[in-house]
């Protein structure tokens, strides 16, 4: 079984490496084939079921490493625990009155490869979750059973959420994939009033302000460890960089440099410097600094204006940074003491926000050229060889991309509905999921 499963994500692995598009290298191509039935749920835990199936299914396909097999093609007989299945003397597809058997989900119309399964029911006030993974291409029982657990909660929707994420999490991980559920995503928000930062569980849940400076707050940046917050904030003296602690939601020391604008903050991967972009010299440039604003340095020497450094989040020694040393706005890139600038983008249009992968081997950027020229579309490139994809088109302006933490997702904003709002998809731009509603929505970062 170990075996197996090995095989498959060596598979997975393999084909991401060697399809030769650049869609490939980041989502990959061949994937098992999981069924998924609705679980049923006893007494008041049947209350709680349809936030818990949909939570299960979306954290499980929003994983990208399976085929979901459509729930259309189920078989008649859903086994809820183990004991539900019975080998017969003779197999047939046909008779419904048969018990289940591993044969109702690996043979056509299913041909499915696992299927997770169980049932959950209240115990002592508690939600309790008993949650099966089965391969069903194997010839028993003893040899089927993959994960079998149990998960407890609070009797309630948040409860729910959390057996079901823990579950997925459980199953992903027998694949080698660590799940999004836990990961966060911080953005800027009207809703209350203010432009304020928020956060957000990854599929949308949760949604709570974080800062109250009752200004134009915004640009967020999370340290590597997820422990501090960064972003700008219009004070007495123009817009500055402020510093939270996320553990304790206070605000953390952090030395602006006398300039009409300090904004852009960029952590480097050991989160003891940061690159942010300053009008200290004039023109806005790039500059580097200790995690405290100490050590200040220019990295940029140029009469144009220089913003949005983001650190390579994985060597630490690359900066992307946005620069109209040529004209238009373009990406560029450079090594972190501000040598050997290379232009990544052509020149055609406009091109801002990159936002590297957890690779540090990608860029996602907002452009205004390819198959909606003069709106802004989101785009990923391959920085190494610079060739590129356009992921959006024809729905408006899109923004501000940001990775997931497992390098196949993007958050970003666009106005398709309307108004701005945070959406997400996975990297070859399917999967879309709008995340936010109320009031406008902007600027998204998606942090561990």
């Amino acid at each position: 079984m170990k075996l197996l499963l090995a095989s498959i994500a060596c598979s997975l692995t393999l084909a991401a490496q060697q399809r030769p598009d650049i869609i490939g290298q980041i989502v990959g191509t061949q994937k098992a084939t999981i069924a998924i039935p609705d679980l049923r749920g006893a007494g008041r835990a049947s209350e709680q079921m349809n936030i818990l199936n949909a939570t299960l299914w979306r954290d499980i396909e929003d994983a990208a490493i399976f085929k979901m097999a459509p729930k259309s093609m189920y078989a008649l007989r859903i086994p809820q625990q183990p004991q539900d299945f019975r080998k017969p003397l003779q197999y047939d597809p046909n008779n419904r009155n048969a018990a289940p058997w591993l044969q109702d989900w690996s043979d056509p119309p299913v041909n499915a490869d696992f299927l997770a399964f169980g049932y959950a029911a209240e115990q002592e006030g508690k939600l309790v979750l008993f949650g099966w993974l089965f391969n069903v291409r194997q010839p028993d029982i003893t040899s089927a059973q993959v994960i079998g657990k149990l998960y407890t909660a609070t009797l309630d929707e948040a409860g729910a959420r959390k057996v079901a994420h823990e579950f997925a999490t459980d199953i992903l991980r027998q694949f080698g994939v660590e799940s999004l559920a836990g990961s966060k995503v911080y953005f800027v928000s009207n809703r209350s009033g203010t432009k304020e930062i928020w956060s957000m569980d990854y599929d949308g849940a949760g949604q709570k302000q974080v800062t109250s400076y009752k200004s134009i707050t915004t640009m967020p940046s999370i340290s590597p460890d997820g422990t501090r917050l960064a972003f700008t904030s219009w004070t007495p003296n123009g817009p500055q960089i402020l510093v939270h602690s996320l553990e304790t939601m206070r605000r953390i020391p952090f030395y602006n440099p006398r300039a009409g604008t300090n904004q852009n903050a960029s952590y480097t991967p050991d989160g003891k410097m940061m690159a942010f972009s300053s009008s200290a010299s004039g023109f806005s440039q790039i500059y580097l600094a200790n995690a405290d604003g100490s050590n200040l340095r220019r990295v940029t020497q140029t009469r144009a204006v220089e913003v949005e450094p983001k650190v390579n989040p994985k060597t630490g020694g690359e900066v992307v940074f946005v620069s109209g040393r040529g004209g238009s706005p373009q990406v560029y890139k450079m090594n972190i003491e501000g040598a050997d600038v290379q232009r990544l983008t052509t020149g055609e249009g406009q091109a801002t926000n990159p936002s590297w992968n957890p690779q540090g081997t990608h860029i996602a950027f907002a452009w205004t050229r390819g198959y909606d020229p003069g709106n802004f579309n989101i785009f990923v490139m391959d920085v190494a060889t610079g060739n590129y994809v356009q992921l959006t088109s024809g729905a408006g302006r899109n923004e501000n991309p940001s990775w997931a933490p497992d390098g196949k997702h993007i958050v970003f904003a666009s106005d398709r509905g309307g108004r701005m709002q945070i959406w997400s998809m996975l990297a070859d731009g399917s999967q879309l999921r709008q995340l936010t509603s109320s009031g406008i929505n902007e600027k998204p970062v998606w942090s561990k």
